[in-house]
C-alpha cells in the first residue's frame, strides 16, 4: 500500500511539475504583435506631439497602457532596408543594399536560412503570419507581360519563417499590385496602368481604375526592380481599400487562433500598413476630420484601425499577455514640409529634416510597446534603442539563445521593459541614409560622417536634439573615438559582442572615411 501511495503522489506531483513548466513557458510567451506603419514621422502621434493638427487617440492609448521610446529608431531612412533591419536585427547595408529600395520583383533581399523575429518565434512553437507590405523582394512567375499566375510566387515570406501570408509585394509605386494569399493572387495582376492624379493630397497619386488590358511599352526596370513604366495590377485592386483590408485579414486570422493562444499557444503577426505613405487616400468616413489636410485624416483613419486591433484582443480576451509593438519604417515623406507651412503640423516633431536623411528626423520614429502582463503603464524609456533591437529582445523573453550569425546588431531591451530604470548596456546605434551615407550614435553624442557632398559633423543630441550647432571642432576627441568605433563594427560585420562575422560585400564606396578591406 506505501509504494502504490508513493508512487501515486510521485505522479502527481511529476503532473504538478508538467503543468507549472508548461505554465512558466506560456508566460514566457506573450502573443506578439507588431504593427509597423510607414513613413509616419515622430510627430504624427498626438501623444508625442502637443502641437499635432490631429488627434491619434488608439496610438495614445498604447502610450497610456503601455511604454513609450522616446528615443527610438528605424535602422535605415527608407523601406526596404529598414524592414531587413526590423525582421533579420542585422544592419541592411551589410548586404548588397547600400542604398535606395528595392522594387516589386527581386531575389529576397533576406537570404535563404537568416533567422528572421518570424523563424525564431517559430521555433518557440509560435504561429506566424504576416499581413501586409512586404517590400523586400519577391520572385514572380515568368517576365513582364508574359507571366504565368498559375504558378507559385517563390523567394517570399513563406519561406521566410511566417506561415501565412495576406497582403502585397512592394510600395504601390513600384511593380506588381495584387491582393496576394500565401503564393497566390486569388485576381492574378493581369492589367496595366500609370499612376494617376491624387487631388485631395500634396505632391501625391492615385492607383485606382480605369485600368489597360494590355501593356502598352515595356518602360525600364533599374537594378534594384523598380519599374519606371506602367505597373501589373489585378482588375479589384483599389489603393484605398489597404488599411481596411488588410486589418480585416489580421482579425481574421488572430480570432482564429484565438482559442489555443488563450491556452497557451502563442502566435506573432507581423501587420506593416502602407499608411500614411503615398498614396493619401484616406476613406470618406475620415475626410475633413483633420486639420491638417488629407494626411491627417489617413493618420486619424490608421489610428482607427490600430484601434480595431486593440478592440479585437479585449474581446478575445488576448489583451494581458499579448506584447503590441507599435512603430514606423522612417520619418516623414518630403511633404513634411509644405505640410508645415500650410497647416502648422510638424510630421516630424521637434527633429531635423525627415523620410531619407541622416539627421534625426529621418530616422527618429514614434515606438510604443503594450503588454499588461508585464509592462507598467504609462512607463517610458528614455534611452536609445533600435528597431533591430526586438529581434534580441523576443529572444530574450522567450528564451531563445541567439547563434553568432544571427541579429549581429540586436541589443535586448527586455530588462527595461518590467524595470524603465535599468540600463540596457546598448553598444553604438548606427544610422543610415537613402542615399547611402552613414552616422554613429553612442550615448548623447551624434557623428555624422562625411559624404562627397557633405562634410563630418558632430551633434550633443542631449543639448541641441534639433541638430542645429556642429561642435566638431570643439571636441575633435570625441569625434575620433566615434570614428574609430564606426569603423570596428562595420569590419566586424556586427555591433553586438561576439565572434567576428562577414559582411555580405567587401568595402564599398559610401565608406570613404576608412580604409579598404
Amino acid at each position: 500500500m506505501f509504494k502504490l501511495n508513493f508512487c501515486v503522489t510521485a505522479a502527481f506531483i511529476t503532473l504538478l511539475t508538467l503543468v507549472s513548466n508548461a505554465q512558466a513557458l506560456a508566460d514566457s510567451r506573450p502573443n506578439v504583435i507588431v504593427i509597423y506603419t510607414d513613413d509616419q514621422g515622430f510627430g504624427d502621434a498626438s501623444c508625442l506631439n502637443p502641437e499635432a493638427k490631429f488627434e491619434t487617440p488608439n496610438l495614445d492609448r498604447l502610450a497610456t497602457e503601455g511604454m513609450t521610446f522616446t528615443d527610438a529608431h528605424c535602422s535605415d531612412t527608407v523601406c526596404t532596408p529598414s524592414r531587413y533591419g526590423l525582421l533579420t536585427g542585422r544592419y541592411s547595408w551589410r548586404t548588397s543594399l547600400k542604398k535606395g529600395v528595392y522594387g516589386a520583383e527581386k531575389k529576397c533581399l533576406i537570404a535563404d536560412g537568416r533567422t528572421t523575429l518570424a523563424s525564431l518565434l517559430k521555433q518557440r512553437g509560435y504561429a506566424t503570419a504576416m499581413v501586409g507590405k512586404w517590400h523586400l523582394g519577391m520572385d514572380f512567375p515568368g517576365d513582364r507581360g508574359t507571366r504565368d499566375w498559375s504558378k507559385p510566387v517563390l523567394d517570399m515570406p513563406l519561406d521566410k519563417g511566417f506561415d501565412y501570408f495576406w497582403g502585397i509585394p512592394a510600395s504601390m509605386n513600384y511593380g506588381v499590385l495584387a491582393w496576394f494569399n500565401g503564393r497566390y493572387a486569388k485576381v492574378p495582376p493581369t492589367q496595366y496602368t500609370q499612376k494617376k492624379p491624387n487631388k485631395i493630397a500634396l505632391a501625391d497619386y492615385r492607383i485606382m481604375p480605369p485600368y489597360d488590358q494590355q501593356l502598352s511599352k515595356p518602360g525600364t526596370t533599374s537594378d534594384l526592380g523598380v519599374v519606371r513604366g506602367q505597373l501589373e495590377i489585378a482588375p479589384d485592386f483599389v489603393d484605398s481599400e489597404c488599411l481596411t483590408r488588410f486589418t480585416d485579414q489580421a482579425i481574421e486570422w488572430v480570432q482564429g487562433r484565438a482559442e489555443t493562444a488563450r491556452q497557451g499557444e502563442p502566435f506573432f503577426l507581423y501587420l506593416p500598413y502602407t499608411s500614411p505613405h503615398k498614396p493619401v487616400i484616406p476613406i470618406d468616413q475620415f475626410r475633413g476630420q483633420s486639420e491638417a489636410g488629407a494626411y491627417g485624416d489617413f493618420m486619424m483613419e490608421t489610428d482607427w484601425h490600430v484601434g480595431r486591433i486593440l478592440d479585437m484582443l479585449d474581446r478575445e480576451k488576448l489583451a494581458e499577455n499579448t506584447m503590441v509593438i507599435f512603430t514606423s519604417d522612417n520619418g516623414p515623406e518630403t511633404t513634411w514640409k509644405e505640410r508645415a507651412k500650410k497647416f502648422s503640423h510638424q510630421s516630424n516633431g521637434i527633429y531635423r529634416e525627415g523620410k531619407r536623411s541622416i539627421y534625426e528626423g529621418g530616422h527618429r520614429v514614434p515606438m510604443f510597446i503594450r503588454w499588461p502582463a508585464k509592462v507598467a503603464p504609462a512607463s517610458q524609456c528614455n534611452q536609445p534603442v533600435c528597431q533591430t533591437d526586438i529581434l534580441a529582445t523576443l529572444a530574450a523573453i522567450t528564451e531563445n539563445q541567439l547563434a553568432a550569425n544571427e541579429g549581429e546588431d540586436s541589443f535586448s531591451f527586455a530588462p527595461v521593459l518590467t524595470n524603465p530604470n535599468s540600463r540596457m548596456n546598448r553598444g553604438p546605434m548606427i544610422h543610415h541614409s537613402a542615399s547611402g551615407g552613414f552616422a554613429i550614435r553612442d550615448g548623447d553624442w551624434k557623428l555624422v560622417m562625411e559624404t562627397p557632398k557633405s562634410k563630418r559633423q558632430l551633434y550633443n543630441l542631449a543639448e541641441d536634439p534639433r541638430e542645429q550647432d556642429d561642435v566638431l571642432q570643439q571636441n575633435l576627441d570625441v569625434a575620433e573615438k566615434l570614428h574609430s568605433e564606426i569603423k570596428e563594427i562595420v569590419l566586424n560585420g556586427r555591433s553586438t559582442p561576439g565572434s567576428a562575422q562577414m559582411n555580405d560585400t567587401p568595402w564599398w564606396n559610401h565608406l570613404i572615411w576608412m580604409e579598404k578591406f
